[in-house]
Protein backbone atom coordinates (compact mmCIF):
# COMPACT_ATOMS: atom_id res chain seq x y z
CA UNK A 1 0.00 0.00 0.00
CA UNK A 2 1.40 3.26 -0.99
CA UNK A 3 0.72 4.85 2.72
CA UNK A 4 3.90 3.51 4.06
CA UNK A 5 5.79 5.46 1.26
CA UNK A 6 4.35 8.16 1.69
CA UNK A 7 4.54 8.56 5.31
CA UNK A 8 8.43 7.72 5.00
CA UNK A 9 8.86 10.91 2.82
CA UNK A 10 6.36 12.78 5.33
CA UNK A 11 9.01 11.87 7.90
CA UNK A 12 12.11 12.89 6.20
CA UNK A 13 10.37 16.41 5.06
CA UNK A 14 9.64 16.92 9.01
CA UNK A 15 13.02 15.67 10.19
CA UNK A 16 15.11 17.75 7.79
CA UNK A 17 12.99 20.66 8.69
CA UNK A 18 13.65 20.32 12.31
CA UNK A 19 17.40 19.84 12.04
CA UNK A 20 18.49 22.01 9.21
CA UNK A 21 19.74 25.45 10.08
CA UNK A 22 17.71 28.83 9.04
CA UNK A 23 18.70 30.19 5.52
CA UNK A 24 15.87 32.77 5.36
CA UNK A 25 15.72 36.20 7.31
CA UNK A 26 14.14 36.85 9.81
CA UNK A 27 10.62 38.04 8.63
CA UNK A 28 11.19 34.88 5.79
CA UNK A 29 7.86 34.58 4.25
CA UNK A 30 9.32 31.16 3.12
CA UNK A 31 7.47 28.24 3.84
CA UNK A 32 7.30 24.11 3.45
CA UNK A 33 4.97 21.29 3.54
CA UNK A 34 3.74 17.79 3.19
CA UNK A 35 0.37 15.74 3.14
CA UNK A 36 -0.73 12.65 3.23
CA UNK A 37 -4.29 11.20 2.49
CA UNK A 38 -6.78 9.57 0.26
CA UNK A 39 -6.75 9.67 -3.24
CA UNK A 40 -10.46 8.79 -4.98
CA UNK A 41 -10.35 8.45 -8.90
CA UNK A 42 -13.03 8.84 -11.12
CA UNK A 43 -12.30 7.28 -14.41
CA UNK A 44 -14.47 6.06 -17.54
CA UNK A 45 -12.62 2.91 -17.25
CA UNK A 46 -15.05 1.23 -19.93
CA UNK A 47 -13.88 4.31 -22.50
CA UNK A 48 -10.63 3.58 -21.69
CA UNK A 49 -10.47 -0.10 -22.51
CA UNK A 50 -12.47 0.60 -25.26
CA UNK A 51 -9.89 2.76 -26.79
CA UNK A 52 -7.08 0.26 -26.55
CA UNK A 53 -9.06 -3.24 -27.14
CA UNK A 54 -11.36 -2.83 -29.72
CA UNK A 55 -13.54 -5.55 -29.04
CA UNK A 56 -16.28 -6.40 -26.45
CA UNK A 57 -15.38 -6.65 -23.16
CA UNK A 58 -17.48 -6.26 -19.94
CA UNK A 59 -16.57 -4.93 -16.28
CA UNK A 60 -14.95 -7.64 -13.59
CA UNK A 61 -14.39 -5.16 -10.65
CA UNK A 62 -11.89 -2.02 -10.04
CA UNK A 63 -9.90 -0.44 -7.50
CA UNK A 64 -10.26 3.46 -7.56
CA UNK A 65 -9.36 4.39 -3.97
CA UNK A 66 -5.51 4.59 -2.86
CA UNK A 67 -3.17 6.28 -0.88
CA UNK A 68 -1.77 9.70 -2.17
CA UNK A 69 0.66 12.86 -1.34
CA UNK A 70 2.21 15.71 -2.10
CA UNK A 71 5.41 18.00 -0.87
CA UNK A 72 5.51 21.64 -1.30
CA UNK A 73 7.01 25.22 -0.78
CA UNK A 74 5.53 28.31 -0.73
CA UNK A 75 5.75 32.02 0.11
CA UNK A 76 3.60 34.18 2.25
CA UNK A 77 3.17 37.49 0.42
CA UNK A 78 0.85 38.75 3.27
CA UNK A 79 -2.17 38.41 5.70
CA UNK A 80 -4.41 37.47 3.11
CA UNK A 81 -2.28 35.41 0.02
CA UNK A 82 0.51 33.02 -0.77
CA UNK A 83 1.70 31.66 -3.30
CA UNK A 84 2.75 27.79 -3.20
CA UNK A 85 4.24 25.53 -6.06
CA UNK A 86 5.42 21.37 -5.17
CA UNK A 87 5.21 17.55 -6.28
CA UNK A 88 2.28 15.36 -5.90
CA UNK A 89 1.84 11.29 -6.23
CA UNK A 90 -2.09 10.68 -6.74
CA UNK A 91 -1.58 7.04 -6.86
CA UNK A 92 -2.29 3.60 -8.48
CA UNK A 93 -5.32 2.66 -9.89
CA UNK A 94 -6.77 -0.57 -11.13
CA UNK A 95 -9.74 -1.73 -13.45
CA UNK A 96 -10.31 -5.02 -14.72
CA UNK A 97 -12.52 -6.51 -18.08
CA UNK A 98 -13.39 -9.91 -19.23
CA UNK A 99 -13.32 -10.95 -23.18
CA UNK A 100 -15.22 -13.63 -24.19
CA UNK A 101 -15.03 -16.43 -23.34
CA UNK A 102 -12.08 -16.19 -20.86
CA UNK A 103 -9.74 -13.59 -21.72
CA UNK A 104 -8.94 -10.88 -18.55
CA UNK A 105 -7.68 -7.35 -19.17
CA UNK A 106 -5.81 -6.09 -16.20
CA UNK A 107 -5.46 -2.05 -16.31
CA UNK A 108 -3.08 0.25 -14.39
CA UNK A 109 -3.10 4.08 -13.78
CA UNK A 110 -0.16 5.82 -12.07
CA UNK A 111 -0.34 10.00 -11.96
CA UNK A 112 2.09 12.22 -10.57
CA UNK A 113 2.70 15.55 -11.47
CA UNK A 114 3.67 19.38 -10.66
CA UNK A 115 1.06 22.43 -9.32
CA UNK A 116 1.81 25.65 -8.89
CA UNK A 117 -1.22 27.71 -7.05
CA UNK A 118 -2.44 30.72 -5.29
CA UNK A 119 -3.85 30.75 -1.97
CA UNK A 120 -6.36 33.09 -0.56
CA UNK A 121 -6.89 33.10 3.44
CA UNK A 122 -9.98 34.02 5.16
CA UNK A 123 -8.89 34.35 8.84
CA UNK A 124 -11.47 32.92 11.33
CA UNK A 125 -9.27 33.31 14.79
CA UNK A 126 -5.52 34.16 15.40
CA UNK A 127 -4.56 30.31 14.90
CA UNK A 128 -7.60 28.97 12.73
CA UNK A 129 -8.19 30.01 8.66
CA UNK A 130 -10.14 28.33 6.32
CA UNK A 131 -8.28 29.06 3.24
CA UNK A 132 -9.02 28.17 -0.91
CA UNK A 133 -6.67 27.76 -3.63
CA UNK A 134 -6.71 27.79 -7.86
CA UNK A 135 -3.46 27.04 -9.73
CA UNK A 136 -2.72 25.01 -12.82
CA UNK A 137 -1.32 20.65 -12.40
CA UNK A 138 0.81 19.39 -14.97
CA UNK A 139 -0.01 15.64 -14.63
CA UNK A 140 2.17 12.23 -16.49
CA UNK A 141 -0.07 9.64 -16.48
CA UNK A 142 1.19 6.02 -16.73
CA UNK A 143 -1.29 2.99 -17.90
CA UNK A 144 0.02 -0.21 -18.35
CA UNK A 145 -2.53 -3.18 -19.57
CA UNK A 146 -2.16 -6.25 -19.38
CA UNK A 147 -3.72 -9.35 -21.25
CA UNK A 148 -4.80 -13.11 -20.38
CA UNK A 149 -6.25 -15.59 -22.32
CA UNK A 150 -7.09 -13.41 -25.07
CA UNK A 151 -5.00 -14.93 -28.61
CA UNK A 152 -4.56 -12.20 -30.71
CA UNK A 153 -5.18 -9.46 -28.28
CA UNK A 154 -1.87 -7.48 -26.94
CA UNK A 155 -1.44 -5.26 -23.83
CA UNK A 156 1.52 -2.59 -23.69
CA UNK A 157 1.88 0.91 -21.95
CA UNK A 158 0.74 4.30 -22.80
CA UNK A 159 1.67 7.59 -21.21
CA UNK A 160 0.57 11.30 -21.03
CA UNK A 161 1.25 14.92 -20.47
CA UNK A 162 -0.99 17.35 -20.20
CA UNK A 163 -1.74 20.70 -18.00
CA UNK A 164 -4.78 21.36 -16.26
CA UNK A 165 -6.25 23.83 -13.95
CA UNK A 166 -6.62 22.47 -10.49
CA UNK A 167 -8.63 23.69 -7.36
CA UNK A 168 -9.47 23.16 -3.79
CA UNK A 169 -10.34 24.18 0.32
CA UNK A 170 -8.72 23.63 3.60
CA UNK A 171 -8.64 24.79 6.73
CA UNK A 172 -5.50 25.64 8.72
CA UNK A 173 -4.56 25.43 12.55
CA UNK A 174 -1.25 27.46 13.94
CA UNK A 175 0.48 25.98 16.94
CA UNK A 176 3.15 29.11 17.01
CA UNK A 177 4.88 31.15 14.75
CA UNK A 178 6.36 27.91 13.21
CA UNK A 179 3.89 25.24 12.68
CA UNK A 180 0.58 24.59 11.78
CA UNK A 181 -1.81 21.86 10.75
CA UNK A 182 -3.78 21.43 7.34
CA UNK A 183 -6.43 19.45 6.34
CA UNK A 184 -7.11 19.87 2.39
CA UNK A 185 -9.37 18.82 -0.11
CA UNK A 186 -8.52 18.65 -3.48
CA UNK A 187 -9.17 18.27 -7.38
CA UNK A 188 -6.99 16.89 -10.27
CA UNK A 189 -7.72 17.37 -13.75
CA UNK A 190 -5.56 14.67 -15.65
CA UNK A 191 -5.26 13.08 -18.93
CA UNK A 192 -6.02 9.48 -19.24
CA UNK A 193 -3.49 8.76 -21.57
CA UNK A 194 -5.35 8.21 -24.19
CA UNK A 195 -7.86 10.27 -25.52
CA UNK A 196 -10.32 12.00 -22.22
CA UNK A 197 -9.78 13.70 -19.13
CA UNK A 198 -10.96 12.43 -15.41
CA UNK A 199 -10.99 13.77 -12.57
CA UNK A 200 -8.59 12.39 -9.32
CA UNK A 201 -9.86 14.42 -5.71
CA UNK A 202 -7.15 14.09 -2.80
CA UNK A 203 -8.29 14.58 0.48
CA UNK A 204 -5.22 15.00 2.95
CA UNK A 205 -3.91 16.12 6.22
CA UNK A 206 -0.40 17.81 6.95
CA UNK A 207 1.77 19.76 8.77
CA UNK A 208 3.70 23.86 7.52
CA UNK A 209 6.73 24.76 8.40
CA UNK A 210 7.53 28.50 8.27
CA UNK A 211 10.97 29.96 8.10
CA UNK A 212 11.70 32.65 10.71
CA UNK A 213 9.46 31.80 12.77
CA UNK A 214 11.43 30.47 15.87
CA UNK A 215 13.63 33.43 15.63
CA UNK A 216 10.68 36.08 15.50
CA UNK A 217 9.20 33.84 19.24
CA UNK A 218 13.00 33.90 20.42
CA UNK A 219 13.20 37.69 19.95
CA UNK A 220 10.00 38.64 21.06
CA UNK A 221 10.94 36.53 24.47
CA UNK A 222 14.32 37.97 24.62
CA UNK A 223 13.52 41.60 24.70
CA UNK A 224 13.69 42.60 27.97
CA UNK A 225 10.89 44.24 29.52
CA UNK A 226 10.76 48.09 29.13
CA UNK A 227 11.24 50.12 32.20
CA UNK A 228 8.63 52.35 33.58
CA UNK A 229 9.90 54.50 36.21
CA UNK A 230 7.13 57.19 38.01
CA UNK A 231 8.31 60.79 37.12
CA UNK A 232 7.98 63.84 39.98
CA UNK A 233 4.29 64.55 40.00
CA UNK A 234 3.57 67.72 37.98
CA UNK A 235 1.67 69.79 40.00
CA UNK A 236 -0.98 71.95 37.82
CA UNK A 237 -4.23 72.99 38.81
CA UNK A 238 -7.21 72.21 37.54
CA UNK A 239 -10.47 75.03 37.72
CA UNK A 240 -14.54 73.99 37.47
CA UNK A 241 -16.34 76.56 36.96
CA UNK A 242 -19.58 76.66 39.75
CA UNK A 243 -22.05 77.51 37.24
CA UNK A 244 -21.18 73.96 35.83
CA UNK A 245 -20.89 72.17 39.12
CA UNK A 246 -23.27 73.77 41.43
CA UNK A 247 -26.52 75.88 41.19
CA UNK A 248 -26.42 79.14 41.69
CA UNK A 249 -26.47 80.03 45.71
CA UNK A 250 -25.98 76.19 45.79
CA UNK A 251 -23.04 73.59 47.40
CA UNK A 252 -24.83 70.52 46.18
CA UNK A 253 -22.67 69.36 42.70
CA UNK A 254 -24.61 68.61 40.06
CA UNK A 255 -24.44 64.69 38.91
CA UNK A 256 -22.73 63.99 35.64
CA UNK A 257 -19.27 65.78 35.98
CA UNK A 258 -17.08 64.72 33.61
CA UNK A 259 -14.20 66.63 34.82
CA UNK A 260 -14.08 65.13 38.34
CA UNK A 261 -14.65 61.90 36.76
CA UNK A 262 -11.57 62.29 34.11
CA UNK A 263 -9.61 63.34 37.73
CA UNK A 264 -10.48 60.59 39.94
CA UNK A 265 -9.49 57.97 37.24
CA UNK A 266 -5.99 59.75 37.23
CA UNK A 267 -5.56 59.57 41.38
CA UNK A 268 -6.96 55.87 41.42
CA UNK A 269 -4.13 55.01 38.68
CA UNK A 270 -1.59 56.65 41.14
CA UNK A 271 -0.54 57.18 44.71
CA UNK A 272 0.98 60.63 43.58
CA UNK A 273 0.30 62.89 44.75
CA UNK A 274 -0.18 62.39 48.20
CA UNK A 275 -2.21 65.67 48.84
CA UNK A 276 -4.89 67.40 46.52
CA UNK A 277 -5.72 70.84 47.33
CA UNK A 278 -9.65 71.78 46.94
CA UNK A 279 -9.93 75.40 47.08
CA UNK A 280 -13.40 77.06 46.45
CA UNK A 281 -14.19 80.35 45.36
CA UNK A 282 -16.95 82.91 45.24
CA UNK A 283 -17.92 86.24 43.37
CA UNK A 284 -18.55 89.48 45.62
CA UNK A 285 -22.19 89.46 45.37
CA UNK A 286 -23.17 88.97 49.05
CA UNK A 287 -21.40 89.67 52.10
CA UNK A 288 -18.09 88.54 53.19
CA UNK A 289 -19.11 86.04 56.01
CA UNK A 290 -21.63 84.06 53.57
CA UNK A 291 -18.98 83.71 50.49
CA UNK A 292 -16.82 82.89 53.02
CA UNK A 293 -19.12 79.85 54.36
CA UNK A 294 -20.23 79.25 50.89
CA UNK A 295 -17.00 78.82 49.18
CA UNK A 296 -15.89 76.12 52.10
CA UNK A 297 -19.16 74.61 51.48
CA UNK A 298 -18.59 73.50 48.01
CA UNK A 299 -14.71 72.58 48.13
CA UNK A 300 -16.46 69.55 50.83
CA UNK A 301 -19.12 69.64 48.56
CA UNK A 302 -16.76 68.49 45.52
CA UNK A 303 -14.20 66.10 48.22
CA UNK A 304 -17.18 64.24 49.06
CA UNK A 305 -18.24 63.37 45.65
CA UNK A 306 -14.16 62.17 44.84
CA UNK A 307 -14.57 59.99 48.04
CA UNK A 308 -17.78 58.71 46.89
CA UNK A 309 -16.20 57.83 43.71
CA UNK A 310 -13.14 56.28 45.68
CA UNK A 311 -10.55 58.22 46.40
CA UNK A 312 -9.15 58.40 50.37
CA UNK A 313 -10.25 61.10 51.95
CA UNK A 314 -7.36 61.77 53.47
CA UNK A 315 -5.56 62.75 50.35
CA UNK A 316 -8.07 65.50 49.90
CA UNK A 317 -7.57 68.71 51.93
CA UNK A 318 -10.23 71.30 51.47
CA UNK A 319 -10.27 74.90 51.86
CA UNK A 320 -12.63 78.18 51.01
CA UNK A 321 -11.56 81.65 50.24
CA UNK A 322 -14.69 83.12 49.49
CA UNK A 323 -14.42 86.56 47.71
CA UNK A 324 -10.69 87.27 48.06
CA UNK A 325 -8.88 86.42 44.91
CA UNK A 326 -10.99 87.00 41.76
CA UNK A 327 -10.01 86.78 38.82
CA UNK A 328 -11.90 89.64 37.01
CA UNK A 329 -13.31 92.80 38.11
CA UNK A 330 -16.37 93.93 36.72
CA UNK A 331 -18.68 97.32 37.50
CA UNK A 332 -21.73 96.25 35.40
CA UNK A 333 -24.56 98.44 37.59
CA UNK A 334 -27.09 95.57 35.87
CA UNK A 335 -27.32 93.21 37.79
CA UNK A 336 -27.78 90.66 35.37
CA UNK A 337 -25.02 92.19 33.47
CA UNK A 338 -23.05 91.93 36.75
CA UNK A 339 -23.80 88.52 37.51
CA UNK A 340 -22.69 87.10 34.12
CA UNK A 341 -19.56 88.87 34.02
CA UNK A 342 -18.32 87.57 37.26
CA UNK A 343 -19.07 84.22 36.65
CA UNK A 344 -15.05 83.26 35.98
CA UNK A 345 -14.76 84.11 40.24
CA UNK A 346 -17.32 81.47 40.47
CA UNK A 347 -15.18 78.35 40.72
CA UNK A 348 -13.58 75.38 42.70
CA UNK A 349 -10.15 75.18 41.85
CA UNK A 350 -8.11 71.65 42.15
CA UNK A 351 -4.15 71.68 42.43
CA UNK A 352 -1.60 68.75 42.09
CA UNK A 353 -3.77 66.31 40.11
CA UNK A 354 -1.65 65.39 37.16
CA UNK A 355 0.86 62.24 37.61
CA UNK A 356 2.90 61.07 34.35
CA UNK A 357 4.72 58.25 33.99
CA UNK A 358 8.10 58.30 31.64
CA UNK A 359 9.21 55.07 29.92
CA UNK A 360 12.72 54.42 29.60
CA UNK A 361 13.65 54.11 25.89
Amino acid sequence: MKFKKSAAIFSILTLAATTSPLTFAEDSGWYIGGNVGQSRARLDDHKIISDVVPISHAFINDNTIDGGYKLYAGYQLNKYFSVEGGYFDLGDFQFNHSIAPNGVIEANMQVRGANLDVLGYLPLTDKFSAFARVGVNYALTQDTFNVTNAPGVVGGELSGRDTFPKAGVGLEYKFNESWALRAEAERYRISNAITDHNNIDLYSIGVVYRFGGSKKVASVKAAPAPAVTAAAPRFEKMSISATELFTFDSAEVNQAQPELEKLTTTLQSSSEPKRVNIVGHTDRLGSDDYNQKLSEQRALAVKNYMVAKGIAADRLATEGKGEKEPVVQCNDKNRGKLIECLQPNRRVQIDKIEVELEVAP
